[in-house]
């Protein structure tokens, strides 16, 4: 099994993927969005076929009190984007994939502090920093994933 992280950042959105024994969670990269996560859509799609993902976490921004503010609205409609194309492109022959992954949406609040944290303490920091933390905020949401299921 494979599963796959996603941080859906204002100009990248972060990639991380499980080891195939669901115990650890690894970066994997940025795929570029440009100010649009919906142009990424097609990219994750290969990264899913070409890893055989079983399962996706996608990273929902809540409010510090819960709520979802218009970044948890846009995870929301991504996620069931992402959805709808794997199934039109498994459909229409675009892709071959084992099964179709589960995807499932995580509370995220505070993982870019965490990433941004991991980061300085492996001394990542300034302009160095700002193209991985994306991917590392990836690998604490599908992290906190993985802990999660073990229990």
């Amino acid at each position: 099994m494979t599963w796959l992280g996603i941080d859906l950042g204002d100009a990248r959105v972060g990639l991380a993927l499980s080891d195939p024994e669901l115990t650890l969670a690894h970066p994997i990269g940025n795929i570029q969005a440009y100010g649009d996560s919906f142009r990424a859509l097609d990219d994750v799609i290969y990264v899913i076929e070409d890893e055989q993902v079983d399962h996706v976490v996608i990273g929902l921004p809540l409010l510090l009190n819960g709520g979802e503010g218009k970044s948890a609205k846009k995870a929301r409609r991504w996620a069931s984007n992402l959805v709808k194309r794997i199934d039109r492109m498994v459909e229409d022959g675009d892709i071959h994939l084992n099964t179709t992954p589960d995807v499932e949406l995580m509370d995220e609040r505070l993982t870019t502090v965490s990433a941004h944290r991991q980061l300085h303490e492996a001394n990542i920091a300034g302009r160095r920093h700002r193209p991985v933390v994306d991917q590392q905020s990836a690998v604490v949401i599908l992290q906190s994933a993985l802990d999660r299921k073990e229990r």
